[in-house]
């Protein structure tokens, strides 16, 4: 048998959470090593709709995506990279009366964490956002939110974190994780063995089996989100748009890429199947999302859709991720179970999991995240 690897810390995981971690440590100094099982952004990370938004958020998580936003404004500087992220401004529209107060309560309460929304309502929404449906009774505007190419995010990470002299190793089936004395000892299939003091696992949802050999169940659950594209047409359509709704078939999103094509997703789930690493489109959620899509901005039924997909995200019963220490393990640190809003986040979660490992806390609150809220007595 070789002899293991050394490092500072191991990040099992290759998706936006772990790669931004591996870079972070990597600018503190830390010997760090990331393993992939597929390749880096493959998963989640990767298929994601792609969305760069603060509001709508559960309000402790704000100041997280406050930070986060302020590395995504300056991602070409840190990684020498473009992850195509445009601060387009993002709107949430409701077609309810009764509706509007959720986006003025939401409003107000974040504007105590620094974030300012613009409501508006009626005429003056249709004026500002011409293409919205005359349905549309009010709308929440954040102007520096925007959006980003999934595709591109966490490889980019992974490539800078690897200049910055991380170990990054693909194809690294992680099959073995113990703690032997003060260390860890991790197993691959295929891609050897490594040791060190810490581990952060953020292995999206298949992070809760890996918490569980730890003695920490949670209740996660895979679902796949179902995404899709149409053709292009003229760029039209500057901010991310999002429908405010207790109706889940109606929380559909969209966004016009610089090419012209819609990018969409939202409303019914679809099947996901972590132990086969598969997530299907539904065809039936897609002709659900199509008139969700026209009844928000009518001229979008002319367009032909010309790819729909699917990934795997972890789900936890709070809609609130997994991130911190152990509750239970010295050295041990998690980052998964983002709910399908984690994109966004993910240059904070990197930044601010560095923070915590090399320094033993963070300026950025992440106690309501903690693994113990689902322990058992």
């Amino acid at each position: 048998m070789s002899t293991p690897v050394a490092a500072d810390v191991i990040v099992v995981g290759g998706g936006i959470m772990g790669a931004a971690t591996a870079f972070f440590l990597r600018q503190r100094g830390v010997k760090v090593v990331l393993l992939e099982r597929g390749l880096v952004g493959q998963q989640a990370s990767g298929t994601n709709f792609g969305n760069v938004r603060r509001q709508g958020r559960f309000l402790p998580q704000v100041p997280l995506a406050n930070r986060s936003r302020g590395i995504w404004g300056r991602l070409n500087e840190l990684l020498g990279e473009d992850a195509e992220f445009i601060a387009t401004g993002h709107v949430r529209v409701c077609f309810r009366d009764e509706e509007v107060g959720g986006l003025e309560a939401h409003a107000a309460a974040v504007r105590e964490y620094g974030l300012d929304l613009e409501i508006l309502s009626g005429n003056a929404l249709r004026d500002r956002f011409p293409f919205l449906a005359p349905g549309a009774v009010a709308g929440s505007f954040s102007p520096l939110d925007g959006h980003a190419n999934p595709r591109l995010a966490a490889p980019a990470f992974g490539r800078a974190a690897l200049r910055a002299g991380a170990t990054v190793v693909e194809n690294a089936d992680v099959v073995g994780i113990e703690k032997t004395g003060d260390d860890f000892l991790v197993e691959t299939v295929g891609a050897g063995s490594y040791r060190a003091p810490v581990v952060q696992i953020s292995a999206g949802v298949w992070g809760g089996v890996l918490s569980a050999r730890f003695g920490e169940p949670v209740p996660i659950v895979a679902r796949g989100p179902q995404m899709g594209v149409t053709e292009p047409m003229p760029y039209r359509i500057t901010p991310v748009v999002g429908v405010y709704s207790s109706v889940p078939e109606e929380g559909i999103y969209f966004r016009q890429v610089k090419r012209g094509n819609i990018v969409w997703g939202g409303g019914w789930r679809g099947p996901a199947l972590p132990d086969i690493q598969r997530a299907y489109v539904d065809p039936m959620n897609t002709l659900r999302q199509l008139p969700m899509l026209r009844r928000v901005a009518p001229a979008l039924g002319a367009l032909r859709t010309i790819r729909t997909w699917s990934g795997i995200e972890g789900y936890l019963p709070d809609d609130i991720p997994i991130m911190g220490p152990s509750g239970k393990v010295p050295g041990l640190f998690y980052a998964f179970g983002f709910c399908g809003h984690g994109f966004q986040l993910g240059p904070g979660v990197g930044d601010v999991m560095a923070e915590l490992i090399a320094t033993g806390t963070t300026s950025t609150p992440i106690a309501p995240f903690s693994i113990t809220r689902f322990a058992t007595p």
